[in-house]
């Protein structure tokens, strides 16, 4: 076989399999992420342990073909002697014993965590890592660790959970990345573990979204299910205050009372409890005044907060309601859930004929063009009063827009 020449080796993507070196046995360029560049793996089978292994060799272009080619055959030179090239590495360099990978992926989050705006972010991290990958791979040291591996870990979840295997793969990545920068290990086996997996299908495909109840029915559900007469209870109150002014459950949930300005009729929620992290108005209609009414008094801080605690309510609260509820959706089979009332909101105003420049604010979706996002920077809060009016009248069964 030909040596690789630069021409080809500039040539790799990322999506292209291993190019071999040609003139050097298991010697061969891998693609990275970018395009024209590629990292020197050379895999063979160590004498010692009997075990096959990958031996990284640099990057390409910093490492050219002929220089890889001199290391290359430097290493056949110790596997003909009887010796593993990488054990010989570590004794020279004298290296602290490689970590396991669980070491590793705590050690990881450890210093990432400084790093996420919302610590929520943080533990998901590492949740995943421990429900995945931890029973599997935890006790492995990195460098034991092959792409067979890796591909074992995440078949059980890759067609039936997608978008959660996909995250577990890039936090993998992650963690073996951090080893291969620290000198644990000489190689990524995320890198090819592709090879070893179904194709997954389109992210348009596996999309799911929340199950919403029909627009027209929630007059009914709010005056059946919504208004307990004299016997408060908050989370059927918070429910019906998600469903009037169509904000996030968690936005609601986290409300404060320095938030809201009574007097203009005004809550104002901070980016930093934004999805997208931006702040948001939200008008207040007669409906949701009158609620807030109701719950002053009880917290101090908080505008709905748990009975027994005194404390934030859980983001089950809303979803064991609508689970004993058995609310229907417009989903077979699969209960409403709170956020799909902003389904329900955004449904209405389009077979209403409500601007969608006023929905889309009302809701707090960020503009994706980017040029009318510049020109836009008016969030039109007295235009979306008139519409949150109007679907406060359609949800307690006075609106006219109903058939």
């Amino acid at each position: 076989m030909a040596t690789i020449t630069d021409t080809k080796a500039r040539s790799i993507k990322p999506t292209d399999p291993a190019i071999p070196h040609g003139s050097i046995t298991g010697l061969a360029l891998h693609p990275s992420s970018t395009k024209g560049h590629g990292k020197w793996v050379l895999r063979y089978v160590s004498p010692i342990s009997g075990k096959r292994r990958n031996a990284g060799l640099g990057s390409y272009p910093e490492i050219g073909i002929a220089e890889v080619g001199k290391r290359a055959t430097a290493m056949r030179i110790e596997l003909a002697e009887g010796k593993d090239p990488l054990e010989e590495k570590t004794k020279i360099e004298d290296k602290p014993k490689a970590p396991t990978f669980k070491e590793a992926a705590h050690t990881l989050h450890r210093d990432l965590l400084p790093g996420w705006k919302n610590p929520k972010h943080g533990q998901q991290w590492i949740n995943t890592l421990q429900e995945y990958v931890f029973p599997r791979l935890g006790s492995k040291l990195l460098h034991e660790i092959q792409p067979g591996d890796v591909a074992e870990v995440l078949k059980p979840i890759w067609l039936i959970k997608a978008e959660t295997a996909s995250r577990v793969k890039q936090r993998i990545h992650a963690v073996i990345g951090w080893g291969w920068a620290h000198g644990y290990c000489q190689s990524n086996p995320v890198d090819v573990v592709g090879h070893l997996l179904a194709q997954q299908p389109g992210k348009a495909v596996r999309t799911q979204h929340h199950p919403a109840m029909p627009w027209r029915d929630i007059p009914e559900f709010v005056q059946k299910h919504l208004r307990p007469g004299n016997r408060p209870e908050v989370t059927r109150t918070l429910l019906e205050f998600v469903i009037l002014t169509a904000c996030r459950s968690g936005e609601a949930r986290g409300m404060t009372w320095n938030e809201v300005d009574l007097k203009s009729k005004v809550w104002t929620i901070p980016a930093e409890r934004m999805k997208a992290k931006f702040p948001h108005r939200v008008p207040l209609s007669p409906r949701v005044m009158a609620i807030l009414e109701e719950q002053k008094g009880l917290h101090e801080t908080l505008v709905f907060p748990s009975v027994r605690d005194r404390v934030e309510l859980s983001d089950m609260a809303i979803t064991s309601l609508l689970r004993r509820l058995k609310v229907k959706s417009d989903t077979p089979g699969r209960v409403a859930t709170a956020h799909g009332f902003r389904s329900s909101f955004r449904d209405w105003c389009s077979e209403n004929g409500h601007s969608r420049d006023l929905a889309e604010r009302s809701l707090a979706h960020i503009i994706k063009d980017k040029v009318e996002a510049a020109y836009h920077r008016t969030d039109l809060l007295e235009q979306r009063r008139g519409l949150m009016n109007a679907w406060e009248a359609l949800v307690i069964g006075k609106g006219l827009e109903q058939n």
